[in-house]
């Protein structure tokens, strides 16, 4: 395996999307690839990719804020790696180059959400150093009140 890690391009960004296609069964295509192109013009976000030399095997969003409470943060979210290439310590990989790289950014922390139901990385996030500090809540104000 030839590993590399670094941020996707602007222009490449729609090369994400069969892998968020995996944790992201909900929302329909058109919608998903509208919110991935708005998202990639958000100066406080980016993309990493892992990839097995030029196959994009694994994702990473990092969404960056200042909060009052812990400094410069960085938010890792949609984070999936391809089925075929787990079990190979490649979690543990990829978040040791977010923590360097957004160290090197000045971040002081890394918070994140996951859902309730994905117990496997309940158990990866426990054994990086997380802990659980509060609860996530979400209301959708659309009309049809979906969540999508």
């Amino acid at each position: 395996m030839n590993l590399n890690i670094h941020p996707i391009a602007k222009e490449n960004i729609l090369t994400i999307l069969p892998l968020l296609k995996i944790i992201n069964t909900k929302t329909p295509h058109d919608i998903l690839e509208k919110r991935v192109l708005e998202m990639v013009e958000c100066p406080n976000y980016e993309c990493i990719g892992l990839f097995d030399d030029k196959k994009l095997i694994g994702i990473c969003g990092l969404w960056y804020s200042l909060r009052h409470y812990i400094g410069k943060s960085v938010e890792p979210d949609h984070v999936i790696i391809d089925e075929a290439y787990r079990g190979q310590n490649l979690g543990k990989q990829f978040f040791n180059w977010i923590y360097e790289y957004t160290s090197e950014k000045g971040c002081e922390a890394v918070e994140l959400n996951t859902y309730t139901g994905n117990t496997k990385s309940h158990k990866f996030y426990y054994n990086e150093g997380f802990n659980i500090y509060g609860f996530h809540f979400l209301k959708v104000t659309r009309k049809d009140e979906k969540f999508y």
